[in-house]
């Protein structure tokens, strides 16, 4: 009989740890997102290499992960054609610059992702946006982790928007901060960070690979069953990648970063992801006093206005988006100290460099295999755009041969490997562009589509790289 009770005890205490959930261990790529059960030092999802990290996750009695239980419509499968467009008004920011970026404004149910290096401004400028935004009758929750109450409202009198009706909440805790949430029925909901938010069941500390999929993952539902516009603020890395897993740019609808130099007034906004929107859009930005204010003509920052022309700048023109944008290539080139050159690019792909020089050496004649070479984008802008290869090679060439170029000037052009000079796309916006600042002379390819008249410029057409160095040496 004693034995039949101790036996009876231990059936019952075995259902008790069955019914009860457990955690099964897996191990999360921080660069795709996907899982693994087993440990391997290269991702066989993305093949990126010592990317698995150890993941926990919560599995119920029959094997199904565990329901959020944040609530929302159920779902049914309907047809295509039977889907009813709602309304997807986008709220302004009242910010021309954000508004581009972010392709007209917020959409409703959005989750965004806006990074950027620490004191850049993620913070200034999303404070006085959901000031000027609440003014405007949108009703806005700003909750802070890392700031408490009275630190956000020294920082709203700098930016002279203290006296803002906006809701403010200081909390981390994720199961309190979605509970606040739904009682407050924002329009838009900020998370400053997301690195200091956690969930109260889930191990690991706060800003933990664990704790920001989790969170997040819950965030984007909250954002898409109530309709709020959810914006996280993360942090970067010494890289310039958002601090934590990848998985989160995947699995917002937005991601924005913020480039440039802490130091100097002008910021730039980048989206690099846009499911609402283009990708391709930048903002520029100025840090003053008041806060982030946007530049209404940015192709003046990046030039240089009243000094007289010095050998190694050149002026070219990108398009970022629909907007087209005139900027300053710099070059140096220098007798080198050292057994190997040094060859140093600033905004500039460093192979794009490397691909220049040779073709410089090989078919124009400038021989600097034996000097340093430096090169940069004025103003702190970075260049993707390969119309810039000619503007570039003229630099290098002009700072080489000491002869000035003239700042009314301008040069656009793809450098081939067999030395031929492309062309580009939209030409002529970009001639226009440059025809209002002021510049009277392009140096644009040989081949392609001749643009039309633009009066007032006088256009020089060149064939290959040996071309626009022979122009340049015919100015001395």
């Amino acid at each position: 009989m004693f034995c039949h009770g101790i036996l009876v005890i231990l059936v019952h205490m075995v259902a008790v740890v069955k019914n009860k959930s457990k955690k099964e261990l897996v191990y999360l790529c921080t660069e795709c997102g996907n899982t693994t059960p087993k440990w391997a030092g290269k991702c066989p999802f993305c093949g990126a290499w010592s990317t698995l990290k150890e993941h926990s996750v919560e599995i119920t009695p029959e094997g199904v992960r565990s329901s959020r239980g944040l609530g929302g419509p159920i779902h049914q499968v309907v047809a295509l054609k039977d889907v009813a467009a709602e309304d997807t008004r986008r709220l302004s920011t009242a910010n021309s610059e954000l508004d581009r970026v972010l392709g007209g404004g917020f959409a409703p149910g959005s989750l965004v992702l806006i990074g950027g290096d620490p004191g850049i401004g993620k913070s200034t400028l999303v404070l006085s946006t959901l000031a000027v935004m609440n003014a405007a009758g949108v009703k806005s929750l700003y909750v802070s982790g890392e700031e408490s109450a009275v630190q956000v409202k020294l920082r709203s009198e700098r930016l002279n928007v203290a006296g803002s009706d906006m809701l403010l909440l200081c909390e981390t805790s994720l199961e309190k901060i979605i509970e606040e949430a739904n009682k407050q029925k924002p329009q838009i909901l900020v998370i400053d960070s997301i690195q200091t938010v956690y969930k109260q069941d889930l191990s690991g500390t706060p800003g933990s690979m664990s704790q920001l999929r989790e969170c997040t993952l819950d965030l984007m539902v909250f954002a898409k069953n109530t309709g709020c516009i959810t914006v996280l603020i993360g942090h970067v890395t010494k890289d310039g990648q958002i601090a934590g897993p990848r998985i989160l740019e995947h699995m917002v609808d937005t991601v924005i970063y913020f480039e440039g130099d802490r130091n100097h007034q002008y910021r730039i906004i980048r989206s690099i992801k846009n499911r609402f929107g283009a990708t391709d859009e930048i903002g520029v930005l100025e840090m003053t006093g008041h806060g982030l204010t946007p530049v209404l003509n940015p192709s003046l920052v990046f030039l240089q206005q009243g000094t007289p022309p010095t050998p190694g700048n050149v002026v070219c023109c990108t398009m970022e988006g629909t907007r087209a944008m005139l900027f300053e290539t710099q070059a140096l080139v220098s007798q080198t100290s050292f057994a190997v050159p040094q060859r140093v690019a600033a905004g500039i792909d460093p192979k794009r460099l490397t691909i220049i020089l040779a073709l410089l050496e090989k078919f124009g004649g400038i021989s600097i295999g034996a000097s340093d070479v430096f090169a940069s984008i004025a103003g702190g802008m970075k260049v993707n755009d390969t119309s810039s290869d000619l503007a570039l090679a003229l630099a290098i060439a002009s700072n080489h041969l000491g002869i000035p170029i003239p700042r009314e000037t301008i040069a656009m052009g793809e450098l081939g490997l067999s030395g031929e000079v492309r062309s580009v796309h939209l030409l002529e916006q970009r001639l226009k562009e440059a025809r209002r600042l002021g510049i009277t002379q392009a140096l644009i390819p040989g081949n392609g589509k001749l643009p039309e008249s633009i009066q007032g410029v006088e256009i020089v057409r060149v064939n290959t790289i040996a071309d626009a160095v022979k122009w340049v040496m015919d100015r001395k």
